[in-house]
């Protein structure tokens, strides 16, 4: 895990993507509409931890690398997830659905910032404000993955 004062690398975007990146967290900052999100995890160890975090909006910046799916056809944008990886391998799984503006449009930033402190020396974080617990909450994320789920074998019989 990194420590503060330890500049922590880029993540990686990568999978079904047109271009694959690697960004750091001032060009999120940078390249991006930062949005601010104020939330409440309540945490099963230590209870609520307030926190307002900035940052893009997932959905953009992955949108900018161009995932391989047809933006016209809502099924085909329906069959994609993303995984978010942290530094300490702690990693989630998020649908396409979830955060596209025509299904679920949560608005799952990739923060830049929190509580006002800028996150270059930690990395980004992987923040879903509707979530109650923070358990898909990601720190210093290495690794983002975009690609399709494959459907289930239909049984034989």
């Amino acid at each position: 895990m990194s420590r503060l004062g330890t500049l922590t690398g880029p993540f990686v975007l990568q999978g079904e993507l047109h271009s694959p990146a690697t960004l750091t967290v001032a060009e999120l900052r940078e390249g991006w509409e930062q949005h601010r999100a104020d939330v409440v995890f309540d945490c099963a160890t230590s209870g609520p931890q307030r926190h307002t975090f900035e940052g893009p909006l997932l959905r953009e910046v992955v949108a900018a690398a161009g995932p391989a799916f047809d933006a016209r056809r809502r099924k085909d944008r329906s069959r994609f997830v993303l995984t978010v990886t942290g530094e300490d391998g702690h990693h989630t799984v998020l649908s396409w659905a979830e955060i596209d503006p025509d299904f679920g449009n949560a608005p799952v930033l990739l923060a830049t910032r929190m509580d006002g402190r800028g996150l270059d020396a930690e990395g980004s974080q992987l923040v879903v404000p509707s979530d109650r617990c923070g358990a898909r909450y990601i720190s210093a994320i290495t690794r983002i993955w975009v690609g399709t789920c494959s459907a289930p074998a239909r049984p034989t019989s």
